[in-house]
């Protein structure tokens, strides 16, 4: 009751924050432009016919679609840990009656609709234009893929809020951050559809849908942008799920294990 009764004052501090730092906010959301550069790569590629049972107003769709759901769901708290463990403010966060989890969550969160005010009127009109005809058109997907996108913000999050605690032992711990990115960068979906990939080569397909990172991007953009049968929906939502969980439970192991470390440390 006591986080809940904080939570608007958290909101508060969190939109302040974002409005505070709108420079870095601008960065932030400019690294999540990659979409539209390979959309335009990919059109090319598919502009005299399909090109791996792609056309080019599926691209079109597609990265769209993955725009939308990048804007939506991605979060820079790893580096937001790493700025507050290194000068200081993690001392100050530990002393509030708030457990700092949900300080982060409410903090990331907070941006959210800055974000899609810049990025989603833009995708959306394009998508209108230009790709609305290969879009989904199964009811049941349409009413998921609210709460798909949120689990992916979840599963991005955990990952995220783990590598962000590591920061507890190790000083250079973005690096961490910056491997994180490049695995999500070829296994989620981002540069370009899986189904192109497992084409020829299978086996990296199979890698990806083993690990969180499609259920970050590419489960959210194929009930965007397929029409799938129940079954292949609800297999989909429920690895999301399972990932949720299973990196949101990680994180916090690995931070109640750093905290440890850290105030030894600082005792």
């Amino acid at each position: 009751m006591r986080t809940l009764r904080a939570f608007p004052t958290l909101w508060r501090v969190g939109i302040a924050e974002t409005v505070a730092y709108r420079a870095e906010f601008l960065v932030w959301m400019l690294t999540t432009t990659i979409p539209l550069i390979m959309l335009g790569l990919w059109t090319s590629v598919a502009a005299e016919g399909p090109f791996q049972n792609y056309s080019s107003a599926d691209f079109v769709a597609y990265f769209l679609a993955v725009l939308i759901v990048r804007q939506l769901t991605s979060n820079w708290v790893a580096w937001q840990m790493f700025e507050d463990i290194r000068l200081g403010p993690m001392s100050m966060r530990l002393l509030r009656p708030v457990h700092p989890f949900w300080a982060y969550v409410i903090s990331q969160a907070a941006a959210l609709p800055f974000r899609s005010v810049i990025a989603v009127p833009v995708a959306l009109l394009l998508l209108t234009s230009s790709g609305v005809h290969s879009l989904t058109t199964n009811p049941l997907q349409l009413v998921l893929i609210v709460p798909s996108i949120l689990l992916a913000w979840v599963i991005s999050f955990g990952i995220n809020f783990g590598i962000g605690a590591v920061g507890f032992w190790v000083t250079q711990a973005m690096v961490l951050g910056s491997v994180f990115f490049t695995l999500y960068t070829l296994l989620s979906g981002y540069m370009m559809p899986l189904d192109i990939i497992s084409s020829k080569y299978p086996t990296v397909t199979a890698i990806a849908w083993a690990t969180p990172f499609p259920s970050m991007l590419a489960v959210p953009v194929r009930l965007l942008t397929r029409n799938l049968g129940t079954i292949e929906v609800l297999r989909l939502l429920a690895m999301q799920t399972a990932w949720a969980a299973g990196c949101t439970l990680g994180a916090l192991a690995v931070w109640r294990r750093g905290l440890r470390h850290f105030e030894a440390v600082g005792g």
